[in-house]
């Protein structure tokens, strides 16, 4: 029981424990030469003098714990904190050597190993910067390709969820809900024709034509589906018109370990790298929830601990009110920018789609998911998705007496976040997505693997915010 506490809460129990133990000695201590005396003594003396001692020596102790704390346990904390930074994000941030100075040569020590594994670390990045490279050119070939073929591409896992979309894949899905890697093709489509196509696949010789359609029947498509043996399908769509040459290619999404899925669990038995989240962030007319509205909506995936690519979430809202002057001068977002824009309930759908099957992710989570919340009857949807604080998840990892604001977790982590993208609803959702992504594997290299467990953690710091899973 005791291994699971905070080490400075052990530190402070234990010195609890040598206040209580020198209060108990010398009460023994008093009783005894009480009882020891020839005659009967009055015992409002002795009780006088344990309670003094008692008072004095807790006092003592609790000065020393300080000290002790300050001096040793805070930088202990610190020190462990950079380690993990470096062994599980890559995080090469300079120790802080002065602020460990009682800890004799450990934080000298700890920075010589950082340095020495750090230069090795490098070298290896190096290597796979180059690979990263040349791979990268070969996609973008791969994506001018696609981009300009009059077919859009869709590959689905066995679960029919999706794995790759190229671009034209993406504007037809786009006209029904936000696009998405993961996303079941039952968010998009209807089935019946798609389960039909399914079952004639076994004896057709080639690729089995089928109608593609949406719910209502107003977005209508002809398509082929090919099996891709035991990995799932591909879905190709005939495109009415085919891309000119002056388009621009617009990036290929994937993630083949998708086609490896596994069968859906309960969120809070999921393992955190088996998750999908969507960080977002709104900008809005002030600071109260019950009284202000959105603006502005940013949200971007993060998809087997890596942000994904091309998709993302940017819009601005009308609020149907006037943006305050004091609100345009810190999000830089004026009445002009969200003419024209989609209400609320338009937005909020959008993102509602954008996020579904996927954990909610926000800085300081209560303020923006409680606007939401506050116009889900306008939306038509529940905002009911499990929830993650970067706060509270920064808490868990450096402690609650660090700074645990966005400027401080990017300077903390490495992350660059450009004062023109601050205070813009994408920008900070970005900011907020590669703190979740540089955090998850220190999460996971302090043995918090899965959802249930991590939120249980964050739970112990709920005086820092309220809770939004219960």
């Amino acid at each position: 029981m005791m291994t699971r506490l905070p080490l400075r809460l052990r530190i402070f129990l234990f010195f609890c424990l040598l206040a209580a133990g020198g209060a108990a000695v010398a009460a023994g201590t008093l009783a005894f030469g009480w009882s020891r005396g020839e005659e009967a003594l009055p015992a409002m003396p002795f009780i006088t003098a344990l309670v003094a001692f008692a008072f004095l020596n807790t006092g003592l102790v609790l000065g020393i714990w300080l000290l002790f704390d300050e001096n040793i346990a805070k930088p202990i904390d610190r020190l462990s904190a950079d380690l993990r930074l470096r062994a599980h994000s890559g995080v090469d941030r300079e120790m802080d050597v002065e602020g460990a100075r009682y800890l004799g040569d450990l934080a000298r020590a700890a920075r010589a190993l950082s340095r020495v594994t750090g230069s090795s670390l490098t070298d290896t990045a190096a290597r796979v910067a180059r690979e990263t490279q040349r791979l990268q050119s070969e996609a973008d070939r791969l994506t001018a390709i696609f981009s300009q073929l009059p077919i859009a591409t869709i590959l689905l896992n066995p679960a029919r969820e999706i794995v790759l979309y190229d671009s034209q894949a993406a504007e037809i899905l786009s006209r029904i809900a936000p696009a998405r890697l993961k996303a079941r093709l039952a968010d998009y489509f209807d089935l019946g024709d798609f389960s039909k196509a399914v079952e004639e696949l076994p004896g057709a010789p080639s690729a089995v034509p089928f109608r593609l359609q949406d719910e209502t029947g107003e977005h209508v498509f002809d398509a082929k589906l090919k099996a891709l043996g035991r990995d799932g399908f591909m879905v190709l769509i005939d495109v009415p018109e085919a891309p000119t040459q002056d388009v621009a290619p617009r990036p290929l999404v994937y993630d083949f370990d998708l086609l490896n899925s596994s069968e859906t669990k309960d969120v809070e038995e999921t393992r955190l790298s088996d998750l999908c989240f969507v960080a977002f962030d709104t900008e809005t007319t002030g600071l109260s929830v019950e009284d202000d509205a959105i603006v502005q909506i940013g949200a971007v995936r993060v998809l087997g601990g890596r942000i994904v690519e091309g998709e993302v979430v940017d819009t601005y809202v009308a609020p149907g009110r006037p943006i305050p002057p004091a609100s345009t001068k810190i999000h830089r977002v004026t009445d002009d920018d969200v003419k024209g824009a989609p209400d609320i309930a338009t937005a909020g759908r959008a993102l509602y789609h954008f996020a579904r099957d996927a954990v909610l992710v926000a800085h300081n989570a209560p303020f923006d998911v409680g606007l939401l919340r506050k116009s889900q009857l306008e939306m038509g949807v529940d905002w009911s998705h499990p929830m993650l604080d970067t706060v509270l998840l920064s808490a868990v990892v450096f402690g609650t007496n660090e700074d645990h604001s966005l400027d401080a977790l990017c300077e903390r982590l490495s992350i660059d976040l450009p004062n023109d993208r601050r205070h813009t609803a994408l920008g900070d959702a970005q900011a907020t997505a590669e703190v979740l992504v540089r955090l998850l594997p220190l999460l996971e290299g302090k043995g918090l693997v899965t959802f249930g467990h991590l939120v249980s953690e964050t739970r112990r710091h709920g005086r820092l915010l309220r809770d939004l899973n219960t």
